[in-house]
């Protein structure tokens, strides 16, 4: 084994907070809805399901969903995306 750096690569993301904030949605992941690569279910405690490279995984309120260097999705709780991502400006 050995010690690894992890690549600095640049992603996009959107925060899951309510569906009533579906026109900040980028284009991928409304091209991902359309595709039934994610499916949004209602109701009191309202989640998303998203088929990954790993698998269907949920996205819960407050969650980011993360398109990846090849397009693939998937969620991240947002304590982890705080301690792994940064802003990128510009």
């Amino acid at each position: 084994m050995g010690r690894f750096r992890k690549k600095p690569v640049e992603i996009e993301a959107w925060q899951f907070t309510l569906m009533k904030d579906a026109a900040t949605q980028p284009d991928w992941l409304k091209a991902a809805f359309l595709d039934g690569a994610v499916f949004y279910q209602g109701g009191a405690d309202p989640y998303l399901t998203i088929e990954t490279l790993e698998g269907t995984h949920r996205a819960s309120l407050g969650d980011w969903i993360i398109q990846g260097v090849k397009g693939e999705l998937y969620p991240c709780k947002p304590e982890i995306f705080a301690a792994t991502y940064d802003v990128v400006e510009g």
